[in-house]
């Protein structure tokens, strides 16, 4: 068996972890439980980490950059974008409810879409080259339908999803314990603590390797360019 390589630099990167429960603070949230495993882990590599409960600030529904410019008297998404622009390894993580993600969850997802079709320095799309995980919470069947609702959709609009970039914990089928709940063994499942840690160590692996590369090449992703007329060796099978 090969013998697992120490692990290299992380110190100059940034995550930012969007916990969608319905729980204001200071209420307990069971996935804050979760997300603190793969935060801890990151952070004894020195990366800096930042935990936004997105119930805790008034943001408005919608697919626009600021919904006060579409007839929405408040929106503190525009304040709150930042942390995801300057990070390079972004988790969505929250809890199921009726066997899909929470509203919470689903609004963190249409504003993110609504940054797009912005570009970044280089001409790509603006979410190049940022990694995505996901992290689910519930006590009922449903983390791997959620899970991949989260991932599709961050991969789509740019994001890069490294291998099982996902992890969560229920109970039984059934309503019972929530993760944090005593007894429930959440915090002591081997399964969910070994797919957390493998998470976030691909996260940050996958993100070390972008960081170092400077992003992806900006040959064949340029949508300016396409609109320009390149067309990146593409041939209409048409014209041949």
């Amino acid at each position: 068996m090969a013998t697992a390589e120490k692990a290299g630099n992380y110190s100059d990167l940034k995550a930012v972890f969007f916990n969608g429960t319905l729980k204001k603070s200071p209420q307990t949230s069971n996935t804050d439980g979760l997300i603190n495993i793969s935060r801890l882990i990151m952070e004894k590599q020195g990366v800096s980490t930042r935990v936004i409960r997105t119930v805790d600030h008034d943001i408005a529904s919608g697919v626009y950059p600021d919904m006060r410019e579409y007839g929405w008297a408040t929106d503190e998404w525009p304040e709150l974008y930042p942390a995801v622009q300057e990070a390079d390894i972004m988790v969505v993580a929250g809890p199921i409810w009726l066997g899909d993600n929470s509203s919470q969850t689903k609004k963190l997802i249409e504003r993110l879409y609504a940054h797009s079709g912005e570009l970044n320095g280089k001409g790509q799309w603006a979410f190049y080259p940022k990694v995505g995980g996901c992290l689910i919470t519930g006590n009922e069947d449903g983390i791997k339908h959620c899970s991949m609702n989260v991932l599709y959709s961050l991969q789509h609009i740019g994001f890069s999803i490294p291998p099982q970039a996902d992890a969560g914990w229920i109970g039984p089928v059934g309503p019972g314990p929530s993760y944090l709940d005593e007894g429930s063994g959440g915090p002591e499942s081997d399964f969910t603590n070994r797919n957390t840690t493998f998470m976030t160590w691909n996260l940050l692996h996958l993100a070390r390797i972008l960081k170092d590369a400077g992003g992806y090449p900006a040959y064949g992703n340029l949508p300016g360019e396409w609109s320009a007329g390149t067309r990146f060796d593409f041939e209409n099978p048409e014209y041949r």
